[in-house]
């Protein structure tokens, strides 16, 4: 065995050119040669532009919601009604197990073409507690004595997330009963300077 000496020609300049071109070319032509690659560049190509779009645009953020003044009162099954997020204030109203909450803040789900609008202005606590979202046509108030055990437990839980979530507005009222007179609240609320502050 011989000593073999292993030499190679100096690299030039335009050998280096030549090269990086080659390479070049074999990465365009492996990209153009195959349906899948063209396929992905140009996602990555829509992609890419419309993140550098995205960037350059101003995002302006909604105007928020005016707030309505707190609502502190009893209703009627009827009165209730009226309160389905249709009359030019948009305020709604949702009555659970004989409570009245405002929901106005919720309209994306209980306003009209919301996937709860049929709880909009309405006793909801038949529905939540047999998951039917469907509105009654009656004007009679639904004491909810023929529902079972399970239902009336669904309908608490239903009734504790809206107290956690929404401000208490009143009582739904049964035939016959009294509203109850808030305004003592209301005075209480205005001495002690802002009163209750709605929870978000």
């Amino acid at each position: 065995m011989g000593d073999e000496a292993v030499t190679s020609a100096p690299v030039t300049p335009e050998d280096g050119a030549a090269g990086e071109s080659g390479l070049l070319y074999g990465i365009v032509n492996e990209i153009i040669s195959s349906p899948l690659n063209l396929v992905l560049v140009g996602v990555i190509t829509i992609l890419l532009y419309k993140i550098i779009r995205s960037r350059q645009q101003p995002t302006t953020l909604p105007e928020p919601e005016p707030e309505l003044p707190r609502l502190r009162r009893d209703f009627t099954v009827s009165e209730l009604k009226a309160y389905d997020g249709t009359q030019p204030d948009g305020r709604l109203l949702v009555a659970v197990n004989g409570t009245v909450y405002d929901v106005t803040k919720g309209k994306r789900f209980y306003g009209p073409g919301g996937p709860y609008s049929a709880f909009g202005g309405r006793d909801a606590s038949r529905g939540l507690a047999t998951f039917k979202v469907t509105s009654s046509s009656e004007d009679q108030y639904d004491d909810l004595s023929d529902l079972n055990a399970s239902e009336m437990e669904t309908v608490r839980e239903w009734e504790q997330q809206f107290k956690e979530k929404y401000i208490v507005v009143g009582k739904l009222l049964k035939p016959g009963e009294q509203p109850t007179n808030y305004s003592d609240e209301v005075e209480q609320g205005a001495a002690d300077g802002a009163g209750e502050q709605p929870r978000t």
